[in-house]
């Protein structure tokens, strides 16, 4: 029996062909799989899209190398997900996977996986967080407040190695002496309440305004969100500006905008509507088209509350919000609601103090942006694999250890390769289990002060440039003489 349009060809030949393209296509799948390092693919495998690392036909990443993009990338995830892992380590650890697994042992010469991580496109790793990010906002929908998406942004700093080329691009304090500070990288960061998923961050130095940072993601925001944010972005160009692309804001009152609840509208006790009118001079940032483009009154209510929580410093605190409607939104869930922004500085914490974003390694201001998105994809994939276990097993997604999550990819990525071809789905299914068995302790209005019991070495204090200082003597008396 002939088709019609391929005399020549029969139906079982047709047949034969389909299953020979699905077997290539099956197979280079397979290959996939057994060739990326680290045995982190098979974990985090739904949320990477792994056509991002495949080989380029031509350029520096389509020859076929122990380093190649795929590997590069996982090989730098590992890195990012282990402990203080320096680029010495983890060569050694491809090397000990290499001999486990019968493949090529690459040499102890980290200059090999240096040269492959300058040749990961930092685009290819910005794909890779967008993919990952979407995969979340699709998979896990977030908590929402009266209906509504809640957004939380703050900034942070982090410290880097104190080389010329990032002390260009990050200059450090001008308060520091030349030689005995870091550069330190401003980075505003933009996080769903609900998931804690980091959504985007913008980057800049010492010397950009962290609201300035902000505009710049301002494009993540959709009609109908809610922003919580502290003091410092309390301004009538971002309220104003905020309302108008549909998004109301709920901020703390800026200190140097004082508050006279004897004038505007009475909604209830310390609640009141106020009319702000645009400043004479324009903001920082702000064209002067899009400026004037403004109004230039505006309308914004201003809520003082009171904090009686034992161990807490601020005893009142002034709210001030685009949300207007005293009924639809009562002062004392705007209150429960603004306390919730502390989560932000637990989301920050588990980058840098968790992940060890917090001093980064590399020695160019290229390679440290592609560290930074590095760790974000990492917080990000530590964040999806919380939010399955969370909705698996009916857990709330707080009560779960980031550090705990951390700790269990480190210690089950190897169980993971070696027994989900013969376990199917359930050593993941025991991965997602053993994230909520041990879950954090519920314990509401916790004082936890920024302070330290164990006391650092009194080492005294670098302030002159390595090379012009030598000390003598103890170090709790010691004798400065300096080299001339």
């Amino acid at each position: 029996m002939k088709t019609p349009f391929f005399p020549g060809l029969s139906k079982s030949t047709i047949g034969g062909i389909r299953r020979t393209v699905q077997a290539r296509l099956a197979a280079e799948a397979d290959s996939f799989e057994r060739h990326t390092l680290l045995d982190l693919s098979r974990l985090f495998k739904p949320w990477i899209d792994r056509h991002l690392l495949e080989p380029t036909n031509a350029g520096e990443n389509s020859r076929r190398r122990v380093f190649s993009l795929n590997n590069t990338f996982w090989t730098f995830l590992s890195q990012v997900l282990l402990p203080d892992a320096s680029c010495r380590e983890v060569v050694k650890k491809v090397q000990a996977w290499s001999l486990a697994k019968g493949l090529k042992e690459p040499s102890s010469y980290t200059g090999a996986y240096c040269q492959a991580r300058r040749r990961l496109p930092l685009e290819v790793l910005e794909k890779m967080f967008t993919h990952i990010r979407d995969r979340m906002e699709v998979r896990h929908s977030e908590e929402r407040w009266f209906g509504r998406s809640v957004k939380v942004v703050d900034a942070t700093g982090v410290s880097m190695p104190d080389t010329p080329s990032n002390q260009k691009v990050w200059p450090q304090s001008r308060g520091q002496k030349a030689g005995c500070g870091f550069p330190v990288a401003k980075i505003v960061g933009l996080f769903g309440l609900g998931n804690g998923g980091l959504l985007d961050w913008a980057e800049g130095n010492q010397h950009t305004h962290e609201v300035s940072l902000f505009r710049r993601l301002w494009h993540l925001l959709s009609r109908g969100d809610i922003l919580l944010a502290d003091r410092g972005y309390c301004s009538f160009a971002t309220l104003a500006g905020l309302a108008e692309l549909g998004v109301d804001s709920v901020m703390r009152l800026h200190i140097r905008r004082p508050v006279d609840f004897r004038k505007g509208k009475k909604l209830g006790p310390k609640d009141r509507l106020i009319q702000w009118s645009r400043p004479v001079q324009r903001s920082t940032g702000w064209g002067k088209r899009e400026w004037n483009r403004l109004p230039r009154t505006f309308a914004v209510r201003i809520v003082r509350y009171t904090i009686d929580t034992p161990g807490y410093r601020t005893r009142e605190v002034d709210l001030v919000t685009t949300l207007t409607d005293p009924v639809q939104y009562p002062a004392e869930k705007l209150a429960e609601l603004y306390f919730k922004r502390w989560a932000v500085e637990l989301f920050f914490r588990d980058m840098k103090t968790t992940l060890g974003m917090d001093v980064l390694r590399c020695k160019s201001p290229e390679l440290i942006r592609k560290e930074i998105v590095m760790h974000s994809i990492a917080y990000n994939l530590i964040r999806a694999l919380m939010h399955d276990a969370a909705k698996l097993y009916d857990q709330a997604i707080s009560r779960i250890s980031f550090q705990g999550a951390l700790s269990q990819v480190r210690q089950w990525s190897d169980l993971m390769r070696n027994h989900l071809r013969k376990a199917g789905v359930k050593i993941h299914d025991v991965f997602l289990r053993r994230l909520v068995d041990d879950p954090n302790p519920d314990r509401p209005d916790r004082v936890e002060p920024r302070a330290k019991k164990r006391r650092p070495k009194n080492y005294q204090l670098l302030n002159k440039p390595r090379h012009e200082m030598e000390i003598t003597g103890h170090r709790n008396r010691p004798e400065r003489k300096y080299r001339k």
